[in-house]
C-alpha cells in the first residue's frame, strides 16, 4: 500500500489526523537551510556556485519550521514508535530544542558519514546528523548491532534528461533502508512528510513496508511517484 499526496504537508497531516490515521515510524529529511558558503567553497563544484546554495537556500518551495509540524508527526505516530529527522550543524540545536519541548523522548543522534567532502571556510563537511526520538514506551531497534555511524554511498542516482541531478539533496536508498529495517516490521506503515525524490518510499518498497509520502513541489512529487510506482 502506497499513498502519495502532492500538497502542503501541514494540511495533509491535519487531514490524516482527522481521519484517524496512525503510522509505525516517521523517517524524513525536511528542507532545512544549509550553511552559507559565500564564495569560499572553492572545492564545492557547480553546486556551490549557484546563488541559492551559496546563500544557504536550495529549494524554491520554502521552509517549514520544525515547530510548525513536530506535534503533527507526534499525533500520527502509534505509541512505542520511532521518529527520525535529518539535519545539519546549522539546524541541529533548533531541532533538538523542538524535540525537547515536545512530547517526544530524545534517544540519540546518528551520524551518516558520506564518502565525499564539501569544502568551506572551516573543516570540510563529510557528515549529516540523524536525530532519533521515540513516542511513548522505549522500543529497541531490530538490529541492535547497528553502529550509530552509518557508512553508505552518496552518489545521486536520479538524473534529468540533461544529465543534471534531479534533486540536489537526494539521499541514498541504502541509508533509508537501515532506518526502515531497524524501526519497523514487514507491512507496517512509514510516513515521510517531506518526500522529496521518494527515497524513503523506495526503501519501504524494497523491504515490504507500506508507505505514505507527502511532497509540496510538483516536480519532485512526479519524480517520487514514478520511482515508487516502478516497483509495483
Amino acid at each position: 500500500m502506497n499513498k502519495l499526496y502532492q500538497g502542503d504537508c501541514l494540511e495533509v497531516m491535519d487531514k490524516l489526523i482527522a481521519d484517524g490515521v496512525k503510522v509505525d515510524a516517521i523517517i524524513t529529511d525536511p528542507p532545512y537551510e544549509l550553511t552559507a558558503r559565500g564564495s569560499h567553497g572553492t572545492m564545492g563544484g557547480d553546486f556551490w556556485k549557484d546563488k541559492k546554495t551559496k546563500s544557504g537556500k536550495v529549494f524554491d518551495s520554502g521552509y517549514v519550521e520544525i515547530a510548525d509540524w513536530i506535534n503533527r508527526v507526534y499525533a500520527l505516530l502509534k505509541d512505542g514508535t520511532h521518529f527520525y529527522v535529518m539535519c545539519n550543524d546549522k539546524n541541529l540545536l533548533k531541532y533538538l530544542q523542538a524535540i525537547d519541548r515536545s512530547d517526544f523522548k530524545f534517544v540519540k543522534t546518528i551520524i551518516w558519514e558520506k564518502p565525499n567532502k564539501i569544502c568551506g571556510r572551516w573543516y570540510m563537511t563529510q557528515k549529516e546528523t540523524i536525530i532519533l526520538a521515540r513516542k511513548g514506551k522505549a522500543r529497541p531497534i531490530n538490529n541492535a548491532g547497528t553502529s550509530d555511524i552509518l557508512h553508505t554511498p552518496n552518489f545521486k542516482k536520479i538524473k534529468l534528461e540533461n544529465g543534471k541531478n534531479a534533486h540536489d539533496t537526494e539521499k541514498p536508498v541504502e541509508l533509508m533502508e537501515v532506518l526502515v529495517a531497524n524501526s519497523s516490521n514487514g507491512y507496517e506503515i512509514i510516513l515521510d512528510p517531506f518526500m522529496g525524490s521518494g527515497t524513503t518510499g523506495v526503501a519501504c518498497k524494497n523491504l515490504n513496508r507500506n508507505f505514505i509520502g507527502i511532497e509540496l513541489d510538483e516536480k519532485y512529487f512526479k519524480i517520487a511517484e514514478d520511482r515508487i510506482n516502478e516497483l509495483e
